[in-house]
């Protein structure tokens, strides 16, 4: 699956994780889906609700989902899934992310280190494994 998505979106939620340094932070990720992927219309963050250590989890209060189901559902958009970072690790699933996940969902996740985001990776989950999905940024995007 390919996700496609603007460059000034990518660069929010790049900021995002880099103002929450060095805990993780989590929002929506918004669009619509495509036969060749999907295509990222919004980006809206969200407060990591996780209880403890927001360094190595993150958590989304089910209120907020509900949130941006509304919104999806009145603005004819899909939820298409989650992203978040992992301050000082690697830009793949954990343990835990595999644990929470759904399937449907994208979930990208911002690999970052103190002033720069690493690497940016997405991954959907197929029979109870994460598969990654091909990330295509464009700076001239219409959307």
């Amino acid at each position: 699956m390919k996700l496609l998505l603007n460059k000034d979106l990518m660069d929010k939620m790049a900021d995002h994780a880099l103002g929450s340094y060095p805990m993780e932070c989590c929002g929506f990720v918004f669009g619509k889906d495509q036969p060749d992927g999907r295509i990222i219309t919004e980006v809206h963050t969200t407060t990591n609700s996780q209880q403890g250590d927001q360094r190595r989890r993150f958590e989304v209060d089910p209120r907020d989902y509900l949130k941006a189901e509304r919104y999806a559902l009145e603005n004819e958009i899909t939820l298409l899934g989650i992203y978040h970072s992992h301050p000082d690790h690697p830009a793949v699933p954990s343990k835990h992310d595999l644990k929470q996940a759904v399937p449907f969902f994208s979930y990208l996740i911002l690999s970052t280190e103190k002033e720069q985001v690493k690497k940016t990776t997405s991954w959907q989950l197929y029979h109870q494994q994460f598969e990654e999905e091909e990330i295509v940024i464009k700076t001239n995007l219409k959307l």
